[in-house]
């Protein structure tokens, strides 16, 4: 029972330590989340740093990894025209430094 339970527990923590690959749907409908890119940082809930390599995209913490195929990512996301559609509000910046939640309460979005 104790190696089922550590079994698990590794299964879960991996789960949400790779939860950064993106794949950028063309349909809204594929879609698990419509996200927004905003022009200002401030107006943003998650600031994003598009990571080169799949192993910096660990965690909630804005280091996205976009992949090539729909079965490699965690979450498929649409990138919506107008504001008002979307769940959750994006900027993309050029430092891993930037990356991180400006608003904490929509972090939910990504697990």
């Amino acid at each position: 029972m104790a190696r089922f339970l550590f079994i698990f527990s590794l299964l879960i923590c991996s789960t949400l330590a790779t939860a950064q690959k993106m794949y950028s749907c063309n349909q809204a409908y594929e879609a698990d989340l419509k996200v927004y890119v905003v022009n200002q940082k401030y107006e943003a809930d998650l600031c994003v740093y598009r990571a080169a390599q799949k192993y910096e995209a660990v965690e909630n913490k804005g280091f996205w990894f976009f992949t090539e195929h729909k079965y490699e990512a965690d979450k498929k996301i649409f990138f919506a025209n107008q504001k008002y559609e979307a769940k959750l509000l994006i900027y993309f910046v050029k430092n891993k430094y930037e990356a991180g939640w400006q608003k904490k309460e929509k972090q939910y979005l990504l697990y």
